[in-house]
């Protein structure tokens, strides 16, 4: 007969022994609840479930639901409550992927200009940098920050190797929408079309990206137009990318896919994601001469509205990003057939951070391998 206290010591040192349990996708994500907003928590509750995220991986913020906000808020009652979540529960290392909720402030005001100087960001693109700010890093507000996993297509993202985060969002128009995004996330497989559309009045490198995009991927499922009609009504889509309302032919708000579960889409468009608020249905994109019709501030299309179609990700920019620093759908597309989830695959063609993109979407989500 073993005595007790021996069995006792047998037990805690097998237990010490035990290897660690392996780590579940949503132990990976750091969600972040907007206490002041009762759809945000709604939201968190929903996609917790879904994805099983741990309650300790459950961060809490008390601050604006306004979706403009200045530093001084970004800083005190957003950036350095993610920052105390993380470390106290000792999570810097553990998570990969923080998801904002619907209800979280969208963008920070500064002053506008070039890409060295530019102090305007969104607060997605901002959150990317903390985990190099938790390591002592000090970087300067002003200007873009390089992309340390930019064109990584073929490394897995992992800690310590990108001193980055990457930061999605879990937000859209209502609650039915972004809960329908998370359904359609976990419906996702490797099937349909990538709807590539150029714009025929554009001679740049940006019409090439997306050239390049239509030969990475297996030809009988592209779907690539170079001519001055713009695609609408397209069918089985799992991927697109497009000039959206910059292209000059473009003339309807909507564009009559239908979406299969896992789609994402990107355009070319500078201030698609100024807002998350819905237009009246009446809205359509326009000119910047008719400045009467205009919605938040400009006439170009909307993020949220590729969400409210069908689409289960998307990416868009709060302010001005210039042409060079928009989502780069030669190394996007490709990503996604590959199987990479959905925040490697749009950061990986996002050449900075501390600049103005936004990815909506449930990181976690994968169309897996072709």
């Amino acid at each position: 007969m073993i005595p007790r206290f021996c069995a006792s010591v047998a037990a805690l040192l097998f237990t010490l022994a035990a290897p660690a349990a392996p780590l579940q996708p949503g132990d990976k994500v750091l969600l972040v609840v907007n206490r002041r907003e009762p759809l945000s928590s709604k939201v968190a509750d929903y996609y917790r479930a879904k994805r099983a995220v741990p309650a300790r991986n459950v961060c809490y913020l008390d601050t604006t639901s306004d979706e403009e906000i200045v530093w001084r808020i970004y800083e005190k009652e957003i950036e350095q409550p993610i920052a105390d979540c993380l470390r106290r529960a000792g999570l810097t290392e553990q998570v990969l992927y923080i998801v904002l909720t619907m209800g979280v402030p969208l963008k920070i005001d500064g002053l506008g200009m070039s890409l060295d100087s530019a102090e305007h960001s969104s607060v997605d693109s901002e959150l990317a940098l903390l985990y190099a700010k938790l390591k002592g890093k000090v970087l300067n507000r002003a200007g873009v920050v390089p992309n340390p996993f930019f064109m990584r297509r073929d490394t897995p993202f992992s800690h310590p190797q990108f001193p980055i985060y990457l930061v999605t969002r879990l937000a859209a128009n209502d609650f039915a929408d972004v809960k329908a995004m998370i359904d359609r996330s976990l419906a996702a497989r490797n099937r349909g079309k990538f709807v590539i559309d150029l714009n025929s009045a554009a001679n740049n490198s940006a019409n090439n990206w997306l050239r390049d995009a239509a030969l990475l991927l297996p030809a009988d499922r592209v779907v690539l137009d170079e001519s001055e009609k713009v695609l609408y009504g397209q069918t089985d889509v799992i991927a697109y990318a497009s000039w959206g309302s910059n292209d000059p032919n473009r003339k309807q708000r909507w564009l009559g896919f239908q979406w299969l579960p896992g789609a994402i889409a990107t355009e070319y468009v500078s201030t698609n994601a100024r807002t998350l608020k819905r237009p009246p249905d009446t809205w359509n994109i326009g000119s910047y001469q008719d400045t009467q019709h205009w919605f938040a501030g400009s006439p170009q299309g909307l993020t949220a509205d590729l969400i409210h179609e069908g689409a289960t990700g998307a990416s868009g920019n709060v302010y001005e990003p210039f042409l060079t620093a928009c989502a780069r759908p030669d190394l996007l597309l490709p990503a996604w057939f590959d199987g990479r989830n959905l925040a490697e695959s749009f950061y990986l063609s996002l050449p900075f951070l501390s600049w103005q993109g936004v990815v909506l979407g449930d990181p976690l989500c994968s169309l897996g391998k072709p």
